[in-house]
């Protein structure tokens, strides 16, 4: 059955793959982006594959942006009943050196935006009686990262606020549940290592267990199960997607 789904952060990596698995399987998709080119790039790939879909620019911290996306896709293609928040920020500073303003653009991005997008698109899971939410959060949240400090608590707040919907929405047909993924390889990590900040892939590889690192498309392929039917007895997990690596 095709359905609405909307993916935030939608124009590049993890996002963009999980927008051409969901468009795969026969859905219906908004790519939102703060990037509207990327997002509108991204939509144009899906058409050409005779995919339903449509590129939206949208800043998910700021919440009447966010409100006249959901407005549009709600208008252009129905109702929302699948929600990936892929949208994410990073950022790097020693604990004692980190700004105010850097921890309230990070937590704004990673965690009050996806609290945006999802009281976005829960009223209309809930009108449908089925819905499906996945969260894209970060290791970093489960095992704490040094001069990510900022970064870590977002992503833990992902952590909770999937397992608090979870309990909240799961007697009225939506799930939700997280993926943190760790040694995935994304544009964001090549810009992180082009500035000397994170090493190597071949480093990084060596300390995952399967050997190599990760793509969106393995990322894409969970978000995809988790978003479908077969997964509806499946919900407030949080799905490693790291090959292997010890939380």
């Amino acid at each position: 059955m095709s359905r609405v789904a909307v993916v935030t952060g939608g124009g590049s990596g993890m996002g963009e793959a999980t927008c051409h698995e969901l468009g795969r399987r026969g859905h219906q998709v908004a790519v939102l982006d703060l990037n509207e080119a990327a997002a509108q790039r991204v939509a144009d790939d899906l058409r050409a594959q005779a995919v339903t879909a449509i590129g939206v620019g949208a800043d998910v911290t700021d919440r009447p942006a966010m409100e006249d996306a959901f407005a549009k896709v709600r208008s252009e293609l129905g109702p929302t009943t699948i929600l990936v928040t892929s949208a994410g920020l990073f950022g790097y500073s020693p604990f004692e050196e980190l700004s105010i303003d850097a921890w309230d653009r990070v937590i704004a991005v990673n965690l009050t935006g996806t609290f945006h997008a999802c009281q976005l698109a829960l009223p209309d899971m809930v009108a449908a009686g089925w819905g499906r939410i996945v969260m894209i959060s970060s290791s970093s949240a489960q095992r704490g990262s040094p001069v990510m400090a900022h970064y870590a608590a977002a992503k833990g707040g992902v952590l909770s606020l999937t397992k608090s919907l979870a309990r909240e929405y799961a007697a009225r047909g939506v799930t939700v549940n997280n993926i943190p993924p760790s040694g995935i390889e994304t544009p964001m990590q090549h810009e992180q290592q082009a500035a000397g900040i994170l090493p190597s892939n071949e480093q990084i590889a060596s300390h995952i267990p399967v050997g190599h690192l990760g793509t969106g498309d393995d990322i894409a392929a969970t978000v995809g199960f988790l978003t479908s039917n077969e997964a509806g007895f499946i919900t407030g997990q949080v799905i490693g997607v790291n090959g292997g690596s010890v939380i």
